[in-house]
């Protein structure tokens, strides 16, 4: 599997190219701004994107589907619960971010469903709490966490739908059951690091490891 983390647009988004080495087959998880670049990226290492893949439909994730779609034609997948907001965004929202309309999704997932492109296997994880459908995308080794699970942080619950008991929930009985050596890969670049594990979120992320009392 290949993985490229961009950082994007203005808000410190990470979108993440994901790919098939043999087959060729990419997708493109949060491409929230430059699309250009992500299309340039991947056609560089020959890569033809097949889906677009949101982890939840806040406005920063999902400002850039539309150009997206227009460059590479990919389909749209996000959470079941997620769907419907694709297109009732909020005017004030999306005039605070310069935000396009997304159009909608083409396929919906729940937990346990898995994205394939070529021979790589994402695994679809429900972690609501940050928004009632966000999710997780597992493959052996590596976590694209979204908004749920930040390095050395964890998303924000105070918009609609969030919860800060179902995040926890989220994160503990999901998230850290995966190998500790499980690369985290999250939404935002708010970390020290792009990048984290599991191992190391579960004793000192100061919200929800060991040294936060949990």
């Amino acid at each position: 599997m290949f993985v490229k983390q961009m950082e994007v647009g203005g808000f410190a988004v990470f979108a993440y190219l994901v790919a098939c080495k043999e087959t060729k087959e990419a997708l493109v998880i949060d491409p929230a701004a430059d699309c250009e670049r992500i299309v340039k990226e991947a056609q560089s290492r020959g890569y033809h994107i097949k889906y677009i893949v949101n982890t939840h439909s806040h406005v920063d994730h999902i400002m850039g589907n539309r150009r997206m779609r227009e460059l590479t034609d990919a389909e749209i997948i996000i959470h079941e619960r997620e769907a419907p907001s694709l297109l009732h965004q909020s005017p004030y929202m999306m005039r605070m971010f310069g935000a396009e309309p997304s159009p909608p999704a083409d396929i919906t997932v729940r937990d346990g469903d898995i994205v394939r492109i070529g021979n790589v296997s994402l695994k679809v994880i429900h972690t609501p709490g940050h928004s009632p459908g966000s999710i997780s995308l597992y493959h052996k080794g590596m976590v694209f966490t979204g908004d749920t699970l930040f390095v050395g942080g964890v998303g924000r619950t105070d918009l609609d739908g969030g919860s800060w008991e179902t995040l926890v929930s989220s994160i503990r009985n999901k998230l850290f059951t995966l190998p500790v050596e499980t690369i985290v890969a999250p939404g935002h670049n708010y970390g020290d690091a792009p990048k984290s594990t599991i191992g190391k979120e579960k004793v000192y992320n100061p919200y929800v490891g060991l040294r936060a009392g949990y």
